[in-house]
């Protein structure tokens, strides 16, 4: 439908129904309202435009292809009183920082025990598999090899790390996958008991937001955190 810059277009964010220190971002454009759909790096550019014109041409979406300097995004034409009611399933909001830097240290700490018990090699098919699996999902920021290298070699605590933009069906799905191809490498789920020890440099507060909501999702038995 569109594709546009960032001086086109106005930016808000409205209160989330439920939480006090969550939000939505809201696309405004000619008087409508867009909600955020997905993310990508600069360097995906045409990755990104060919998801736009999938929704737009295929789909028969309403859409905006947002260009900025260091990251395209793709916005969905919604009703902002439909947005707010969406919110309140938690599945449209964006998930709190804390809870993608502890994901981040998770799949970091993943690989890292991958190459170290079985190698660099095993180690980069993990990263390529990881890869092509959030692909599939649309996850920004984390759907190419490129990009999972990107993730695997920053500090997610630092201040100046930009931390992407997720869904919580994207962290979900993130979880879900390193899950998935953590127990299939490692041939067991061993890997998820040292949580505490992973987590161990984030904030107390940051650290208790994270394990607070993934006891309270779906993968809570998996990562072994369910309530007891």
């Amino acid at each position: 439908m569109f594709i546009l810059k960032r001086q086109d277009v106005e930016i808000v964010n409205i209160q989330h129904p439920k939480q006090e220190d969550r939000q939505i971002p809201i696309l405004k454009y000619q008087d409508r309202a867009y909600r955020l759909l997905n993310i990508y790096d600069a360097a995906q550019a045409e990755e990104a435009k060919n998801y736009w014109k999938d929704l737009t041409d295929n789909q028969g979406k309403f859409c905006i292809l947002l260009q900025e300097k260091k990251r395209h995004s793709i916005w969905e034409r919604a009703k902002i009183d439909l947005l707010k009611e969406e919110a309140k399933t938690e599945e449209n909001s964006i998930s709190p920082a804390s809870c993608i830097q502890a994901s981040l240290l998770l799949l970091q700490a993943v690989y890292f025990d991958l190459e170290e018990l079985l190698g660099g090699r095993q180690a980069k098919v993990f990263q390529k598999e990881m890869s092509n699996a959030l692909g599939n999902k649309h996850i920004p920021q984390a759907d190419t090899e490129e990009a999972i290298d990107r993730l695997l070699n920053v500090d997610p605590l630092n201040d100046d790390f930009e931390v992407p933009l997720w869904q919580e069906q994207h962290l979900i799905d993130f979880l879900a996958e390193l899950y998935r191809l953590g127990k299939s490498f490692f041939g067991n789920t061993n890997f998820v008991l040292g949580i505490e020890e992973i987590l161990q440099d984030m904030g107390e507060k940051e650290r208790q937001e994270f394990t607070s909501w993934l006891k309270k999702s779906s993968l809570s038995q998996n990562w072994g955190v369910t309530n007891k």
